[in-house]
């Protein structure tokens, strides 16, 4: 019966599709083209399905994309697999961090809309790219994981009406309730908070983002960490210090493990070129350092 109904179901589906798009015409948001199918995503499923997996070499400490002679240096410590020179030097308190996709194109545009123009139905596609990074995490990662999004600080988020982790959060563990219902991933953001107005990240070297974030994080229920594996997650991971950060508070209030997911990736020469623009434009900039 339900293969009975699955054909004029698309077709209903798709007359609804046309008569909507037809009277109501809209474009996406993030190419501009004509949105074909009706909902409430304001973005086209060509952007969408545009958006791929990362294909390149990268660290398995956090997931940096690493040049040839990164990847020869690397190579001669087989132990560790290919570890990045920030890793090796100063390895973080997490084991491992995952991105699906690199933080430009379509996914970036997404991403702006979801930050900075409230359009909170794009968490839905971007949940599903924060999945698939989360699932490379399958058989190194417990199977029992408290999930906890990267916090916003408070007036921040009344700012902004929420926390765009949260929601990718959110999306991500529906997604994976139906494809890995074995795997136990708990919501659980009220674990750590951000008691720490930071400055934007842009405007900041490296080792000024660090000493940026120095005492912005704060665990208020240290029963619940102790000996549990968490996973954080974010939209965008960029040179990592909020990821560290994050992960340093985390262990010392007793997590067993950390772990680190996010929807996109800023690789270095990214952020190369946001370093050298940032005095000229910083404004066309922020919004990349908001994860840090």
């Amino acid at each position: 019966m339900s293969r009975w109904w699955q054909g004029p179901g698309r077709a209903v589906r798709a007359a609804l599709d046309d008569l909507v798009t037809t009277l109501y015409p809209t474009d996406c948001r993030a190419c501009g083209g004509p949105l074909l199918r009706a909902g409430l995503s304001p973005v086209c499923d060509s952007c969408v399905d545009g958006v791929a997996e990362q294909s390149m070499t990268l660290c398995v400490r956090c997931g940096e994309a690493l040049d040839m002679e990164g990847v020869r240096f690397a190579g001669q410590f087989p132990v560790e697999g290919l570890v990045c020179s920030p890793c090796r030097m100063a390895p973080p308190e997490f084991g491992r961090a995952v991105s699906y996709a690199v933080y430009q194109d379509e996914l970036r545009e997404m991403i702006h809309l979801l930050k900075y123009e409230r359009m909170r139905s794009v968490a839905k596609p971007l949940g599903r790219f924060l999945a698939r990074a989360i699932e490379m995490l399958e058989g190194e990662a417990g199977s029992d994981l408290l999930v906890v999004a990267v916090p916003l600080f408070p007036s921040k988020e009344r700012e902004r009406g929420y926390n765009q982790a949260v929601l990718l959060a959110d999306a991500a563990l529906a997604e994976l309730k139906r494809s890995h219902p074995q795997w136990k991933l708990t919501a659980a953001h009220g674990v750590i908070r951000r008691v720490k107005d930071t400055r934007s990240q842009f405007e900041l070297t490296p080792k000024g983002r660090r000493r940026n974030l120095q005492g912005a994080f704060a665990v208020g229920d240290r029963a619940a960490l102790t000996g549990r594996e968490v996973l954080l997650v974010d939209d965008i991971y960029t040179t990592g210090a909020t990821a560290r950060a994050c992960a340093q508070v985390l262990r010392r209030a007793g997590a067993a493990k950390v772990w680190v997911a996010t929807a996109s990736r800023a690789q270095p020469e990214m952020i190369a070129a946001w370093d050298d623009s940032a005095s000229r434009d910083a404004g066309s900039s922020v919004a990349v350092w908001d994860a840090g």
